[in-house]
């Protein structure tokens, strides 16, 4: 299947532990042994159903999430690893999206949890609605990414590996 569409990275993101602040970057290096290179939550473990190795989020759905709160918080509060501009991330299991060389499997929804509420009252509710938490992604083949760069829909798998 080609691609139904594209957008840009408009941020990089990592925290280097579970609680760390999140570190915006400009440029990352993505491998399916450890998801964003210095990243705590994208290595890979055998058995493991690694759903979770690098994720994604829409600046608008960001952006709406914010006006509904009448706040404003950075997108990397959300504490994704990537922010995407101008493409409607799939909500189905088994979709590629491509950035470059880098392939990564959408695995599942983002669920927002209750440290979105410590952000902001109100956060972890406006998230929850039609997928704005973004995306949980598999690493396939990694590379380089870099603020700019586009990323695209490549294709859906057949079944989840």
């Amino acid at each position: 299947m080609g691609a139904r569409g594209q957008g840009i990275v408009a941020g990089i993101a990592r925290h280097a532990s579970p609680r760390a602040p999140m570190e915006e970057i400009e440029r990352a290096t993505i491998t399916p042994e450890f998801g964003v290179e210095g990243d705590c939550k994208g290595r890979f473990k055998p058995g493991g159903r690694n759903r979770r190795q690098v994720t994604l989020v829409e600046r608008q759905d960001w952006d709406s999430a914010m006006a509904e709160l009448g706040v404003s918080h950075p997108w990397s509060a959300r504490r994704a690893n990537i922010l995407v501009d101008g493409l409607d991330l799939p909500q189905v299991a088994g979709t590629v999206l491509r950035i470059g060389e880098v392939r990564l499997m959408v695995m599942v929804e983002c669920d927002p949890c209750q440290r979105m509420d410590a952000i902001e009252p109100g956060l972890q509710a406006a998230l929850k609605q039609d997928w704005r938490g973004g995306v949980c992604t598999r690493v396939l083949s990694g590379g380089v990414i870099a603020v700019g760069d586009v990323i695209m829909v490549d294709q859906v798998m057949e079944t989840i590996a």
